[in-house]
């Protein structure tokens, strides 16, 4: 007898391209989500772009409200849901990279809330999945949440982002090569479920990065775009496994260690991507 069933979760709306950040009210709007808005950032995402948003918002007649994010730490997320508590907010937005993003997407599962991800850099492809990234002393926590609602990528501020960023998030991309290898030889050895759609999708986001690696120079909006997209895609293969397997191998779990061993030394994405 048949009895299989998947659910799957994947964002509703992904706007993607050169001054996108304008079109967030709207992708709020095509949400039809209610209540007070808590922009979640850190300081650097908050100079650049947060006064925009937060106008924006306020033009539309929201009033929305923010919090400053220093640390992806656990403490940051409970910071956040007493912020949210307080203000009485009806969804998130993690403006920034990979911390604001992380903090907000798990204080929005833990509150069940609407989560939207605006991503400032392209530096790993957590702007899109279902997984927070924590690190606690010598651990790194991979944490099960929600993916966003709505992903607002506006290239121009990706382009703008530190070089490194990019180049992490590229790496971080190569990573699913290995990934990909390692899901295949668990479900050979140990039956692990495997889908082969999620697979095939994250591999071939990997192959076409790599085919377009010339392509990616420093600065340029273009390859922003590139970067970006290929982070969405790698982000809808997890959201379509319904796990982190297509993304994240033994890569990983040796980033895991040069964290042990070197804490704060490299990028997450260059991590993976020297250890893939």
């Amino acid at each position: 007898m048949f009895g299989k069933s998947k659910w799957i979760r994947l964002p509703r709306s992904v706007v993607l391209g050169h001054g996108v950040l304008d079109r967030t009210v709207e992708a709020v709007d095509e949400l039809y989500l209610d209540g007070r808005p808590l922009i979640v950032t850190s300081p650097t995402p908050r100079a650049l772009a947060g006064d925009r948003l937060v106008a924006d918002f306020e033009a539309a007649g929201f009033d929305p409200a923010v919090v400053v994010v220093e640390d992806a730490t656990f403490a940051s997320v409970e910071d956040v849901l007493e912020t949210a508590e307080s203000v009485d907010a009806g969804f998130l937005i993690g403006l920034g990279g990979g911390k604001p993003i992380d903090i907000a997407k798990m204080a929005a599962d833990e509150r069940g809330c609407g989560f939207v991800s605006v991503p400032t850099a392209a530096s790993h492809d957590g702007i899109v999945s279902g997984r927070g990234s924590v690190p606690e002393g010598d651990t790194r926590h991979s944490v099960a949440a929600d993916p966003p609602l709505a992903v607002v990528a506006d290239t121009e501020l990706i382009a703008e982002a530190p070089w490194r960023l990019t180049t992490a998030g590229c790496a971080d991309i190569v990573s699913n090569y290995t990934a990909v290898k390692d899901w295949q030889l668990a479900h050979r050895l140990k039956n692990v479920r495997y889908s082969e759609y999620a697979g095939a999708l994250s591999q071939m986001t990997a192959e076409l990065l790599v085919d377009r690696a010339d392509s990616i120079k420093r600065g340029l909006e273009e390859s922003a775009w590139v970067v970006a997209k290929a982070l969405v895609s790698s982000g809808v293969a997890m959201s379509i496994a319904g796990s982190s397997r297509p993304a994240s191998g033994a890569e990983h779990l040796i980033s895991h260690q040069l964290d042990r061993i070197a804490p704060g030394e490299a990028l997450h994405g260059h991590q993976v991507g020297v250890a893939a």
